[in-house]
């Protein structure tokens, strides 16, 4: 069995580890998926509310160079931007799936942890149940009162819409 666990790195790391194993079986499979709600975006919008920052530029991971004397503007695709949403991409992969990984790895379950830039969280986590032909959801639900209870939590959204079973957590805040 594939079991996807999608986390916002809120999850306990022996709850979800558990039920995840019990769920794979011996011969199942378990993807940590984090999504993050568009550093592209992000990036693009602080470029244009106050430009590139003179002095230095990412050209590629680890690579500071000095820009020109003249500053010139830089195009929305510059070289860097991609550099650097992958390097951020990375960081929140190996922050909020690797701990959960690890546990699921000594626990000997077959896992891996991926990260997936996106503007729609809830609708992303649908989309890889496909992708990944998982056979159940595992999420975490933060129960934080009334107000997202009518708006509706990623958690709520994707029990409602998955097509596949879905496994809520529920974390107590604080």
């Amino acid at each position: 069995m594939h079991v996807l666990v999608a986390t916002d790195g809120t999850l306990d790391i022996t709850t979800a580890s558990n039920f995840a194993t019990a769920l794979a079986g011996p011969d199942g499979k378990v993807t940590v998926l984090t999504v993050v709600e568009v550093p592209r975006a992000f990036l693009s919008d602080m470029r244009t509310q106050w430009g590139v920052a003179a002095g230095s530029g990412v050209l590629a991971d680890d690579e500071y160079v000095e820009t020109p004397a003249v500053p010139q503007p830089t195009s929305r695709s510059w070289p860097g931007d991609d550099a650097l949403i992958t390097r951020y991409l990375d960081d929140k992969r190996e922050h909020y799936t690797e701990p959960l990984v690890s546990a699921l790895v000594q626990m000997g379950v077959a896992a891996e942890g991926i990260v997936v830039e996106s503007e729609n969280v809830p609708k992303t986590i649908l989309e890889q149940v496909d992708a990944l032909d998982a056979d159940v959801v595992v999420i975490g639900s933060h129960g934080q009162g009334l107000f997202q209870g009518l708006v509706g939590s990623t958690g709520t959204k994707v029990v409602r819409r998955s097509p596949k079973p879905v496994l809520l957590i529920h974390t107590p805040p604080g």
